[in-house]
């Protein structure tokens, strides 16, 4: 009578020919003899190692996988950073991305402060004449960026600056006007009036000097604070 095909080989042939440790082969010789010495049939012990020896040496049953093909879980999302007082979420940084790509070759610039507040700095002269305070049409779709889907949470504080080549009995209001037309452009587009903050600081905050005309119009522009208090 022919002898059953046994679709495992002996386990400590298998191990030899796999490269698998003599610890590990010396086990599973262990567990054919005391099969064998049980009286167990051949088909029997075959059954039973390829059902256990087979299958742990082909991974199936085992836990903690890694490899290209283990399971992921989401990312965890960033913990919003407290600082100043102020709180940058996941969704200010996505705005100030936002912004950057709408300003792109503008001049216009956007940053994070070191208390967590969004920085955007607009160079008056893309976005007004000389002395005028009426809105160009340049400054809107970064204005409408700004007014896009704005938390309420998030507060709004508009600052024109001047040169000083006028002197501050015309930088003074012609700052404030400017600061005041922006605002008005953001409540035109949703964002309510209460949460907006505008001041006119003329051209006693430089930030470059004022003796040459490159200094001078980098002195010329709009500051735009989004901030969310933390409490």
């Amino acid at each position: 009578m022919r002898r059953p095909r046994v679709l495992c080989a002996h386990p400590a042939d298998a191990a030899r020919r796999s490269g698998a440790s003599s610890v590990s082969g010396a086990s599973l010789e262990s567990r054919w003899r005391l099969m064998a010495a049980a009286g167990l049939p051949i088909l029997a012990i075959a059954v039973l190692l390829t059902l256990g020896g087979c299958a742990s040496m082909d991974g199936s049953g085992t836990t903690g996988t890694t490899g290209p093909n283990a399971p992921t879980g989401a990312t965890p999302g960033a913990a919003p950073s407290v600082i100043g007082g102020n709180l940058w979420t996941a969704q200010m940084e996505e705005r100030r991305q936002a912004l950057i790509q709408t300003g792109t070759g503008s001049g216009i610039s956007v940053a994070r402060t070191a208390d967590n507040q969004l920085k955007l700095s607009v160079p008056a002269d893309a976005s007004f004449d000389i002395g005028r305070s009426e809105l160009k049409p340049a400054m809107r779709p970064v204005l409408d960026e700004v007014s896009r889907n704005l938390d309420d949470a998030v507060r709004v504080t508009i600052v024109g600056h001047t040169d000083s080549s006028a002197g501050d009995a015309v930088n003074g209001p012609l700052s404030l006007d400017r600061a005041e037309a922006v605002r008005e452009y953001l409540v035109h587009h949703g964002v309510r009036r209460g949460r907006l903050l505008v001041e006119g600081r003329g051209g006693r905050q430089p930030v470059a000097s004022n003796a040459t005309e490159a200094g001078r119009a980098a002195n010329r522009r709009i500051e735009i604070f989004l901030s969310q208090p933390a409490s």
